[in-house]
């Protein structure tokens, strides 16, 4: 019967790097195995130390984290002893002492590193980089086909590795928003791959592992630690019940309008449930929202297609359903795919939709499918046939949509809270609606279930020291995770300072939370509150310029250990307020540009400042 190595799970009340260390422990003690002599007797025990495997993760929004433990429980239980970093934890002096290396990377912005990721890569990029001749290792990215540079930190990572003279010892794998099977492959592919090449340490019935998670979910072990003497105590513990792949199904309780009549926005404050989940969370986690398509939407694809009501076609989950029920809830109707393009522009013979894909430069193709539908490409050709089935297997998977919590779970038990602006435009004449937030606005009635799981955001975290003070911006409906920061603290009894800077277009109609907020500074929880409602004069006024104008104080607080938060919109918002920030800490510092940017990777480096940016 073959054996299998317990594991630490996510759950225990361990870091990344306890959980890291107690599951090389157990690899190494129970690698050590009888080993078997050639007629099948027990032999000579002989104590073999496992293959260390280094994992190394750079995460914006906890994806590759979680990607990385559950690489680290799959390679404990094939024998490996795992040891997980953080990116900016990881002194690239140690490279070349990495003979296994595993990289796990999602991508952020226009292809850059995620925040945690920056100076490993400036590092790892640069011209007196190690060179790395005796590792060999494998890389898995993580991105958004939907964007121009897909997976492109792990791609550079990729080929920067091969360029210092390590072994690739397994294909890149590139996940798009749908990675579950994609990184079950890679996973399996690359263990397989060292196992290949490394000495057998676990015996002849050791390391079986189970894909993706190492020893089974059900009987998994849990190590406690008591004293300065340690003992270890086999504990039966459950995985979790409610994920991606298993959502729970919340009532919802709240859906309340934010904004004033007369506004130019659309915002909502939605409650939801949590009553019989055992679910919780931590303040500057997300919550994913499984939605459905717009039903009217559907009908009009159906009726351009012709099919009938009764036709079955494969869910997501491979199951036999109605075509309705198929797009109502598992397909991606907004999104297009290169499947459904490149057939597409076969059996239309269109030559400037095979000119734009033949091309290696994807701006122009990104530009043409920009504010495009599936539904266009139908309406185009009106005359082009598909199977059913054939159809929905050119349709991309329908993904959940992550929101910041906006509550704490100390101050609203057995709840959730979410802050969602409505996406609504016009493109090609055709009037769209966000599949995710109309759903949640229009489509789901109070009592009804919304099926939701929760997305853990390490890299989002107020302080460990409860005094220290924070500094949070976030205009618009980035100001959810503070109003979460805020019960989070009120709760806790925290006598640290909050500093609130918030921004929209009109304080009349757009000043969301604008009774919590102002109670909460008159309490005196909100040590300062700066407002820039941008249309209330005539030279517009956002974030950024009322940072600059307390920039004085606000470099006080830094100096005195406050941490820095920004919430919000990543395209311009974040980038405008980090260049506020540099501009404050050169002139109220005295700093030159250069040593104003080192101080802002010491933010970043000790977790002083963290974005939460979309």
């Amino acid at each position: 019967m073959k054996s299998q190595v317990p594991f630490i799970p996510d759950n225990a009340p361990f870091s990344v790097e306890q959980r890291s260390w107690l599951n090389g422990y157990l690899a190494g003690l129970f690698a050590r195995q009888p080993l078997t002599s050639p007629d099948g007797l027990p032999g000579t025990t002989v104590e073999q130390a496992p293959a260390e495997l280094t994992i190394l993760f750079g995460s914006q929004t906890g994806n590759a984290e979680t990607l990385a433990r559950q690489t680290s429980r799959a390679a404990a239980g094939k024998g490996f002893e795992p040891r997980i970093f953080d990116m900016q934890d990881f002194d690239l002096a140690e490279l070349p002492k990495q003979g296994n290396l595993l990289i796990i990377t999602s991508t952020y912005g226009d292809g850059d590193p995620p925040d945690n990721a920056v100076d490993f890569w400036e590092a790892l990029s640069g011209d007196d980089a190690p060179a790395a001749l005796q590792i060999r290792y494998s890389v898995l990215a993580l991105g958004d086909s939907n964007y121009i540079d897909f997976c492109q930190c792990g791609r550079d990572i990729d080929v920067r590795l091969e360029q210092l003279g390590a072994q690739r010892i397994y294909p890149r794998v590139d996940c798009d928003v749908d990675f579950d099977e994609s990184f079950e492959g890679w996973l399996d592919g690359v263990l397989n791959a060292l196992l290949s090449e490394t000495p057998d340490t676990t015996g002849p019935d050791q390391g079986t592992g189970t894909g993706i998670g190492g020893s089974s979910n059900d009987g998994s072990t849990v190590v406690h630690a008591s004293g300065s003497d340690t003992v270890f105590a086999a504990v039966a513990v459950e995985a979790p019940v409610y994920n991606r792949k298993n959502p729970f199904a919340g009532k919802l309780l709240t859906n309340v309008e934010l904004n004033g009549t007369g506004s130019i926005k659309q915002t909502r404050h939605f409650e939801v449930s949590l009553a019989g989940s055992g679910l919780s969370y931590e303040v500057g986690d997300a919550v994913g929202i499984l939605p459905d398509n717009c039903p009217e939407l559907i009908d009009e694809i159906v009726t351009l297609l012709g099919y009938g009501d009764q036709v079955l076609v494969p869910a997501a989950n491979k199951q036999q359903i109605p075509l309705r029920e198929a797009l109502l809830h598992h397909y991606d109707l907004r999104n297009i795919s290169h499947d459904l393009l490149n057939t597409m522009a076969q059996r239309t013979a269109d030559k400037q939709l095979q000119e734009l894909l033949e091309k290696s430069d994807r701006k122009p193709l990104d530009a043409f499918l920009y504010g495009r539908e599936v539904i266009d490409f139908l309406i185009q050709y009106p005359g082009l046939q598909f199977a059913a089935d054939e159809f929905v297997g050119l349709l991309k998977t329908l993904q959940p949509r992550l929101y910041s919590i906006s509550s704490s779970i100390k101050h609203n038990p057995e709840q959730v809270h979410m802050t969602i602006g409505l996406v609504r435009y016009e493109s090609h004449g055709r009037k769209r609606m966000g599949v995710c937030s109309n759903y949640l606005a229009h489509r789901c009635e109070v009592d009804q279930p919304v099926r939701l799981y929760f997305s853990p955001n390490k890299n989002f975290r107020l302080p460990a020291d409860p005094q220290l003070p924070v500094i949070m911006i976030g205009p618009g409906t980035g100001i959810a995770p503070f109003r979460a920061f805020l019960q989070d603290r009120r709760a806790d009894g925290v006598t640290g300072r909050n500093w609130l800077f918030f921004g929209n277009p009109r304080a009349a109609t757009d000043f969301l939370y604008k009774e919590e907020m102002e109670r909460y500074f008159s309490d005196g929880l909100l040590t300062r509150l700066d407002t820039a409602f941008s249309r209330d004069q005539q030279e517009k006024v956002y974030v950024q310029h009322r940072m600059l104008e307390r920039g004085a104080e606000l470099y006080a607080w830094l100096e005195e250990g406050a941490c820095i938060y920004v919430c919000g919109d990543a395209n311009r918002m974040a980038g405008d307020v980090d260049k506020a920030l540099h501009k404050i800490i050169a002139a109220e510092g005295g700093k030159s540009c250069d040593a104003a940017v080192d101080y802002i990777k010491s933010l970043k480096k000790n977790k002083r400042y963290q974005r939460d940016v979309y």
